[in-house]
C-alpha cells in the first residue's frame, strides 16, 4: 500500500483541497448539535420563536455548506482515484511491454489481465472511500470527543464502552476475514485461467467431447470462488447489524443515564441531546474507520500483486553504452559462436555448443525433430532470451551490446504461431511499417501469395480481421503474417516454421518468390518439410540441442544420418536418388 500512497502523492494539491473541504464539513457537522442544544434549552424551553428561527437558519446554512463541500470531496476522491488507477495501469502495461520471455514465464496471461483490471479496480474503489472517510473520520472523532466531554464528563464512560466494543468487533473481523480475502484474488486468477483455456480451446474440447470434464473444472474454480466470497460477505454482512446494535444500545444508555442526570439537575435536556449526537458522531467515525479496515486488506493484496509486476526485475535491458547499427555498413551476417542455452530456472541446457554463420544473401535453413531447439535458437537471434554462454552476433556485433529496438528493427520475423490483430487486413500489414506505401503493401501481399484471397473479399484490404485472425483460415493467417514481415523490408528475415499451413504448390511458389525478392537479404527458414528447405545454401540439422549436420541438401544426405532419416520419411526413393 505504500506504493499506492506514493501514486496518490502525485496529486497532493487535490488532496490538500479534499482535506480542507473535509475539515469544513466536519466543523459543520460538529456545530449542529450545539445549535440544536441551544434551540431546546433557550428556544423551546423558553418559548422563544425568534431564537428557534435564528438557530434554525444557522443550522440550515451549515447543512447546505456541509452538503456542498461533501459533493466537492466526492468529486475530488473520484478524480484522484481514477488518476491513480490510470497511472498504475499504465505502469503495469509499460513494464509488461519490457518483459522478456523469462519474465512472462513467471506470470500467466490470466494473472496479468486480472492484475491490470480487477486488482487495480479494487485499489480504485478503496481510494475513493479512503479520501472520503479516513481523512474525515479522525477530524470528526477527535472533534466529537472534545465536544462530548465539554458537554458532560459524567456520561463519557458510555462512549468508552461503545468504542471498546467496536474495536473488539473490528479485530475479530480482520482476523477471520483477512486470510480469505488474500485467497480470493488467487481464486479470481484461477477462474480467469480456466475460462481463458476453455474459450481458446473450445474446438479441441468439442473434438474430444470433453465438455463435461471442462464444465466440471470450471464449476470447481467457480464454486471455490463463490464459497470464499460468501464467507467474506457473510462476515461483512454481520458487521453492520452488530454496529447498529452497538449504536442503538449507546443511545439507550445515554437516554437512561442522561434522564437520571436531568432529573438530578446535573445537565439539561438540550445538553443530553447534544451529547447523544456527539456520541453518534464519534461512533460513526469509528464505524467509517472499521469499514476501511475491512476494505484495506483485500485492496492491500491487490496492491501487492500489482506492485509485484511493476517491481519485477527485467532480466534483459539495454546497456548504457548500447550501440545502434550504421545502416550503410550493416552486413546482415548472423554468427553463433559456441552457444549454450538453458531456460531461466532450468537445470539443463537445451542448446549445446551451437556454432554456424548465416551469410548475407543466402538462405540458411534449420531442421530437426520436435523439441530439438529450433525455435529456441531463433529466439536468441531476436534476443527474446540471452545466451547462457557463447555469443550471437549480428553484423559483427554481439546482440547483447546492441539496443534491442534497433536490433529488431533490422529483422523481419514471422513467428511459429501466426497471430493477427483485430482491425483490417490493411492495418495488419501496416503493422510491419506504418510508413509503408500502398505499392509496398500490395507487393508484400503478392510475394506471400495473399493477393488472390484478398481480392476475393468484397472489401479487399479493408476486410475486417477478428481478434487473433480467427475469421481467416490457418493458411491465410500464415500468408498475412509473412506479408506483414515483408512490408518491413528488413535486411534479415526469419521464418519460424511459417509454411506449415500452406499446400505444397503455394509453398513452392512462395519460396521461389522469396528467393527472387530477397537475394540481397539474410534469410533463415525453420521448417519441418525437407521440400521447403532443400534448395537452401546451408542447412543446419539439430538433434536434442546439438548440431549434428551442416551443409547442403546433397551433402547432408551423404554425411548426416539424422537428416537422411527425415528426408527418406518425406521424399520418394527417386527424389532421394536424384538429389
Amino acid at each position: 500500500m505504500i506504493r499506492v500512497f506514493k501514486y496518490m502523492g502525485r496529486y497532493y494539491i487535490w488532496l490538500i483541497f479534499a482535506i480542507a473541504f473535509l475539515f469544513v464539513q466536519a466543523m459543520c457537522d460538529l456545530a449542529l448539535p450545539d445549535y440544536m442544544s441551544d434551540i431546546v434549552n433557550d428556544g423551546v424551553m423558553g418559548g422563544s420563536i425568534p431564537l428557534i428561527a435564528k438557530y434554525g437558519t444557522k443550522m440550515l446554512a451549515l447543512t447546505l455548506l456541509g452538503t456542498l463541500v461533501s459533493v466537492a470531496v466526492g468529486y475530488i476522491a473520484a478524480k484522484v482515484a481514477a488518476m491513480v488507477s490510470r497511472d498504475m495501469r499504465y505502469d503495469v502495461y509499460k513494464k509488461v511491454e519490457l518483459f522478456s520471455n523469462a519474465e512472462f514465464d513467471k506470470f500467466s496471461t490470466a494473472s496479468l489481465i486480472t492484475r491490470t483490471t480487477n486488482d487495480i479496480t479494487q485499489i480504485q474503489n478503496l481510494l475513493v472511500m479512503l479520501i472520503r472517510m479516513v481523512f474525515y473520520a479522525p477530524i470528526l472523532g477527535v472533534g466529537g470527543t472534545i465536544k462530548a466531554l465539554d458537554n458532560s464528563k459524567e456520561l463519557s464512560w458510555i462512549i468508552i464502552v461503545s468504542l471498546l466494543a467496536i474495536v473488539a468487533l473490528i479485530l475479530f473481523m480482520l482476523l477471520v476475514a483477512m486470510p480469505k480475502m488474500k485467497l480470493m484474488q488467487k481464486l479470481v486468477d484461477r477462474l480467469n485461467l480456466v475460462s481463458r483455456e476453455n474459450v481458446e480451446g473450445m474446438l479441441v474440447i468439442r473434438a474430444f467431447n470433453s465438455q463435461k470434464f471442462e464444465f466440471g473444472r470450471f464449476d470447481t474454480a467457480n464454486g471455490d470462488l463463490k464459497d470464499t466470497q460468501l464467507f467474506v460477505n457473510r462476515i461483512l454482512v454481520m458487521m453492520m447489524p452488530i454496529m447498529m446494535l452497538i449504536m442503538n444500545l449507546t443511545n439507550v444508555m445515554i437516554v437512561w443515564f442522561g434522564a437520571k442526570a436531568v432529573s438530578g439537575f446535573s445537565i439539561n435536556i438540550g445538553t443530553m441531546m447534544a451529547f447523544m449526537q456527539y456520541a453518534m458522531q464519534i461512533i460513526m467515525a469509528f464505524l467509517m474507520l472499521s469499514m476501511m479496515f475491512i476494505l484495506i486488506p483485500r485492496a492491500a493484496v491487490s496492491a501487492n500483486r500489482v506492485v509485484e509486476v511493476i517491481d519485477t526485475p527485467i532480466s534483459m535491458l539495454n546497456k548504457k553504452d548500447a550501440i545502434v547499427y550504421d545502416d550503410d555498413n550493416f552486413s546482415g551476417d548472423i554468427t553463433f559462436s559456441h552457444v549454450d542455452f538453458a531456460y531461466p530456472g532450468g537445470d539443463d541446457c537445451v542448446l549445446h555448443d551451437i556454432s554456424f554463420t548465416a551469410k548475407h544473401g543466402q538462405t540458411t535453413a534449420i531442421i530437426g525433430a520436435t523439441g530439438s531447439g529450433k525455435t529456441t535458437l531463433i529466439n536468441l537471434i531476436m534476443r527474446f532470451y540471452d545466451v547462457t554462454s557463447g555469443s550471437v552476433t549480428v553484423s559483427g556485433e554481439d546482440v547483447r551490446n546492441v539496443k534491442m529496438g534497433n536490433l529488431r528493427q533490422h529483422i523481419g520475423y514471422v513467428p511459429q504461431k501466426s497471430s493477427l490483430f483485430s482491425g483490417t487486413i490493411e492495418s495488419n500489414l501496416y503493422y510491419g511499417d506504418d510508413n509503408a506505401t500502398q505499392d509496398t503493401i500490395e507487393r508484400a501481399a503478392e510475394i506471400s501469395q495473399s493477393t488472390e484471397f484478398i481480392s476475393s473479399k468484397p472489401e479487399g484490404y479493408k476486410t475486417h480481421i477478428a481478434q487473433g485472425g480467427s475469421n481467416v483460415s490457418g493458411g491465410q493467417r500464415q500468408r498475412l503474417s509473412i506479408a506483414r514481415a515483408l512490408v518491413k523490408q528488413a535486411p534479415i528475415n526469419i521464418f519460424d516454421d511459417s509454411f506449415s499451413a500452406l499446400d505444397m504448390k503455394t509453398d513452392r511458389i512462395l519460396r521461389e518468390a522469396l528467393k527472387k525478392e530477397m537475394s540481397q537479404s539474410t534469410l533463415i527458414i525453420v521448417a519441418q518439410r525437407v521440400g521447403t528447405i532443400m534448395n537452401a545454401e546451408q542447412i543446419i540439422v539439430l538433434d536434442n540441442g546439438y548440431i549434428v549436420g551442416k551443409g547442403t541438401h546433397k551433402e547432408l544426405l551423404k554425411t548426416c544420418p539424422e537428416y537422411y532419416e527425415i528426408a527418406s520419411s518425406q521424399l520418394s526413393k527417386e527424389e532421394l536418388l536424384n538429389a
